[in-house]
């Protein structure tokens, strides 16, 4: 159920993107038992103007090639499934395609089951 949104700037290649969305898809599947189906992601490549960040926020040293992270899911993780999955991403990305650990920045966004809609204008996950 979860909807992932990637920014990066336009100097990610588009192979490069490809191995974001799946080292985030796999992330989740690994630590949060999302489906293995279950993949809806927006991954976006802004020239250097459009996605703008701190280099230094919080002391963390980030590149121009920093990706934002941000996923839309429904409530009821617990914080050691949040920070194992901030792990997992970060470890994956890390290995393809060899992004730096202080350039994922991820955000998460809870939301109630009932505000997903997946198709047909029905909500799925609300109960009847």
């Amino acid at each position: 159920m979860p909807l992932i949104r990637i920014d990066t700037r336009a100097t990610y290649t588009v192979d490069e993107r490809t191995a974001l969305g799946h080292g985030v898809h796999q992330a989740l599947v690994e630590t949060l038992g999302i489906p293995a189906l279950d993949r809806f992601q927006v991954i976006t490549a802004h020239a250097d103007d459009g996605l703008i960040f701190d280099a230094q926020y919080l002391g963390i040293p980030r590149t121009t090639r920093v990706v934002l992270i941000q996923i839309t899911l429904s409530t009821g993780r617990t914080l050691e499934q949040k920070r194992a999955l901030y792990a997992a991403i970060v470890r994956n990305l890390a290995g393809d395609p060899g992004v730096r650990p202080e350039d994922v920045f991820i955000n998460l966004i809870e939301v109630a089951k009932e505000n997903w809609s997946f198709g047909n204008g029905i909500a799925q996950y609300a109960a009847p």
